[in-house]
């Protein structure tokens, strides 16, 4: 599943065009490297986003099929900058 689409079905980024935006801006690493909209998620990869001044890092647990209570991905870590 491409990057920004995986943000939106997660519910990690509210819409796709902020979650695109987000990525080409520099905004979202995985796995320590900042990617673009189109790279495909795969399970076990960690994804960083920067909002405003708070870092939300998570793990993807699931990238095909979610369902409506299925968690796609595990909270590792929550900070907050203040830079």
């Amino acid at each position: 599943m491409r990057l920004d689409k995986y943000l939106k079905v997660s519910r990690l980024i509210k819409r796709r065009t902020v979650a695109k935006d987000a990525s080409t801006e520099g905004h979202i690493y995985v796995n320590d490297k900042p990617q673009k909209p189109s790279y495909e998620v795969k399970v076990g990869d960690i994804i960083k986003i920067k909002f405003g001044l708070k870092i939300v890092t998570v793990k993807v647990l699931m990238t095909d099929n979610p369902r409506k209570d299925d968690l796609m991905y595990e909270l590792i870590e929550e900070v907050k900058t203040t830079r």
